[in-house]
């Protein structure tokens, strides 16, 4: 099955930066949608962008303007580039995979370890 490993994640300071990878390794991946989610404390886990095979993103509105999502077919890895970084971004954050409709519902079936971030 597919596994994806995260990191990079840590601590920055508001309105700094922090760059977050995930491996993705297994059968079909490239196939599937990828996806960035994330759970604060006491919070449910709300989805951040998902990426298609196509390339095709789709950003909450909380994040647009400020993270972005990239692939790196070659290495098998995508990245979130967290940029102007709230308070409110603190969470850990997980990548995923699976097809796109369970992505974007939020249900995906693998996922990473997940790489906590914390902004203060």
């Amino acid at each position: 099955h597919v596994q994806l490993v995260e990191s990079g994640g840590g601590s920055a300071q508001v309105g700094g930066s922090l760059t977050l990878s995930c491996v993705v390794s297994g059968p079909n991946q490239g196939n599937y949608c990828l996806g960035w989610f994330r759970q604060a404390p006491g919070k449910e886990r709300e989805g951040v962008v998902a990426i298609g095979s196509d390339g095709n993103t789709h950003y909450a509105d909380s994040v647009k303007g400020r993270f972005t999502i990239s692939k790196d077919s070659a290495k098998d890895t995508i990245y979130l580039q967290l940029n102007s970084l709230k308070p409110e971004d603190t969470a850990i954050y997980y990548c995923a995979a699976d097809r796109c409709p369970a992505v974007v519902a939020g249900a995906p079936r693998y996922w990473g370890q997940g790489t906590q971030v914390t902004v203060s």
